[in-house]
């Protein structure tokens, strides 16, 4: 009896030792996967200047709509507006969801959200919106900034 007693002792000690925890997925995993889903909605839709719905996006209306079908965040409307706020981080720095800032001629200023691993999504006004790498020539010539919107 006193060997049973133990034996159902020890198997409870074990059980409850081997706890179940619900792992929490990794912020930055749950960050890319809301915009890889935005991505997945509005891939290929056309560059229109001015253009902020699924008709037709400008770069900035294109953050601005990610953001706010992805995270339910409201952004500023034009590019430097939105260069002027969020918390400037380096380029070094850049974590899944952060914006990055271009200047690729002398009118225009060009913005798009980093994706991780050297990608970023944006509106290309030759390609609608897209996805390219950070280290094209193109765009390491005309980087500018990186703001974080995101805690």
């Amino acid at each position: 009896m006193m060997k049973k007693a133990l034996l159902i002792l020890l198997t409870f000690v074990a059980f409850s030792a081997c706890k179940t925890y619900q792992i929490e997925p990794d912020q930055s995993q749950t960050t890319l996967a809301k915009l890889e889903k935005v991505y997945r909605k509005y891939k290929g839709v056309p560059y229109r200047y001015g253009g902020t719905t699924s008709k037709g996006f400008d770069c900035s209306g294109f953050v601005q709509r990610a953001y706010m079908d992805a995270f339910h965040k409201n952004l500023p409307r034009t590019t430097k507006a939105m260069m002027k706020s969020g918390k400037k981080v380096s380029k070094s720095k850049l974590k899944i969801g952060d914006l990055v800032f271009f200047h690729p001629t002398r009118k225009y200023y060009h913005v798009g959200i980093y994706m991780g691993k050297g990608i970023f999504m944006h509106a290309s006004s030759s390609r609608g919106v897209t996805k390219s790498k950070l280290d094209l020539k193109y765009w390491v010539k005309s980087y500018v900034t990186a703001r974080r919107y995101l805690d």
